[in-house]
């Protein structure tokens, strides 16, 4: 174990290279790079976190499950998921994440060929439980990477770039669970996503690197001349798990994104797991319609998360408040125009549906961003760990809760609370619209 506990420490930096036109090589070099690399990597990991959702229909034709009994493992998937976020987040802060993003997508990877060799509820649970929990070690060590190779005023042009890699996971992964069910079975179904993973942590090991000073490269504040944040000795030493849970824990604006960021999971999983279903049972579409109908959501979700860390940046000066507020508000009127469009309108759906993600996946994007760049840079991925576990509590009150919701109180009730949700966002957001970095560092 000796030898796994000194690959995950973070790597030491070596003396700093002198030639300035070999900086701006290497640095272009690493950039692009890193930036693949955590793209293909968390694509990979959503691959083997959603693989289960889609495999569902042939589990329960082959071993008689009924649905509540699989809904527990989504349930348990999300809670382990989100408390692992802040764990892990504590851990990658203080680790490589060249190896931590590795060694979690392996892990995962070999929950998903572990979950098609079983056949019991019980391991089920366990398996699913346990892969929720390396899932987590995904984002922190992107959040790391991202504050460490990117600077302020272009941060959220990268994070959201990176950031797709939700919406292409989602995209991919009922296409090759659903050939899987097709052509072979589902245990296929699992076991591709889990070689697949294995294969791609090798890849990250090969790809990533850990932070610029690493290789020699000057930190980014100091390359790109972007000082937005500290960049004093504050930021460039290691800090104890105590000093990095009092630097997110004490600061009050992550307590409120992380509550906005609540709100903003229950909408954005509320909308994502229950729309196909309210097209097939209210407004008549078939099983594949309404399926291929909400898929839009998540291609609605890729251009929002991109506009809205573009915009951020080139708009807002790097402020991720203002464009949060008004994504915020985009959802609560795109919910509203979804909910009002009459049956046999399959345009209108569509278009409604894009803008539901749209606006969803914008706040999705940049308030983990927002967290990790008003705490001190060492603590980066704590802060971005801490406010995704808060989400995923959100994310596990969008299901069976409101669940609970539809079953009672109709899909009028579904669209008034969903309604609700964007409003608390907004009214959230709004005291965050002029926060940065440098204000806290102000009133500090």
């Amino acid at each position: 174990m000796k030898w796994l506990i000194q690959a995950l420490s973070p790597a030491p930096a070596i003396p700093e290279i002198t030639d300035q036109e070999t900086v701006k090589i290497q640095y272009k070099h690493w950039r692009t790079r890193i930036f693949y690399s955590l793209l293909i990597g968390y694509t990979l990991y959503y691959f083997a976190r959603r693989s289960f959702v889609f495999a569902m229909p042939g589990i329960i034709a082959d071993l008689h499950f009924d649905k509540g009994q699989l809904g527990m493992l989504s349930s348990i998937l999300a809670i382990s998921y989100g408390l692992s976020k802040f764990v892990s987040g504590v851990l990658a802060d203080q680790s490589n994440p060249r190896y931590f993003m590795a060694l979690g997508l392996f892990l995962t990877g070999l929950c998903n060929i572990f979950f098609g060799l079983s056949s019991s509820l019980w391991m089920f649970m366990i398996i699913w439980g346990v892969n929720g929990f390396f899932q987590g070690f995904g984002w922190p060590a992107c959040a790391r990477s991202l504050t460490n190779w990117y600077s302020h005023s272009e941060r959220g042009t990268w994070w959201s770039c990176v950031n797709i890699a939700h919406n292409l996971g989602a995209f991919i992964t009922p296409w090759i669970v659903g050939l899987s069910l097709q052509h072979l079975n589902w245990r296929a179904g699992m076991y591709i996503p889990g070689i697949v993973c294995l294969l791609g942590a090798f890849f990250i090991v090969n790809r990533m690197r850990d932070s610029p000073p690493s290789l020699g490269l000057p930190p980014i504040e100091k390359f790109r001349n972007d000082y937005q944040e500290k960049t004093t000795k504050e930021q460039k030493k290691e800090l104890s798990t105590k000093e990095l849970l009092l630097d997110v824990l004490s600061n009050k604006y992550i307590w409120m994104i992380a509550i906005a960021y609540f709100f903003v999971y229950v909408l954005r999983m509320g909308i994502s797991d229950w729309t196909g279903l309210f097209l097939y049972e209210i407004k008549g579409y078939s099983k594949l319609g309404s399926a291929a109908t909400a898929s839009i959501f998540e291609i609605g979700g890729l251009c929002g998360a991109i506009t809205a860390g573009w915009s951020s940046d080139r708009l807002f000066k790097a402020k991720r408040g203002p464009v949060c507020t008004l994504f915020a508000l985009g959802m609560l009127i795109s919910i509203f125009l979804f909910w009002l469009v009459p049956p046999d309108y399959t345009l209108l759906d569509s278009i409604t549906i894009f803008m539901m993600g749209f606006c969803a996946f914008g706040p999705q994007m940049l308030t983990g961003l927002f967290a990790s760049e008003i705490c001190n840079k060492a603590a980066a991925a704590t802060a971005n760990g801490f406010v995704g576990w808060i989400a995923y509590i959100g994310a596990a009150a969008a299901g069976y809760p409101l669940g609970l919701m539809i079953q009672h109180g109709g899909w009028n009730g579904a669209f008034l609370t969903l309604m609700g949700c964007a409003a608390t966002c907004i009214v959230l957001f709004i005291p965050l619209w002029g926060v940065s970095r440098a204000s806290v560092d102000s009133t500090a």
